[in-house]
């Protein structure tokens, strides 16, 4: 069985959650807010392209903006088999968390 790397995982997380706004600055915003730590442009995108081969994302370009000076965002969301490997995800780690219930972890 082969797992998404953590970032890919976060990255996944973030485009479920943010939706229809799902594009990089935004993408990289919410990665902040989720994990407390800054996310280079370059490493969300070059997860975003690898979610995208591994058939995990799919995109699309919006609308061009007049705010943006006519440039269209790149909007990115969760095929049906990234959202099963989100659960397949969150399934594995909720039984080795449970499996490890009696140990005690520093606070």
């Amino acid at each position: 069985m082969k797992f998404l790397s953590r970032s890919e995982e976060f990255v996944l997380l973030a485009v479920l959650y943010l939706q229809e706004e799902a594009y990089g600055v935004a993408i990289r915003d919410r990665l902040r807010k989720m994990t407390g730590q800054s996310w280079a442009f370059g490493a969300v995108f070059v997860t975003l392209n690898r979610l995208e081969k591994k058939r995990m994302l799919d995109s699309r370009l919006a609308d061009p903006s007049p705010r943006r000076g006519g440039k269209s965002k790149r909007i990115y969301s969760l095929t049906l088999d990234g959202h099963e490997e989100l659960a397949k995800i969150r399934k594995v780690q909720e039984t080795a968390w449970k499996s490890t219930a009696e140990v005690c972890l520093p606070k």
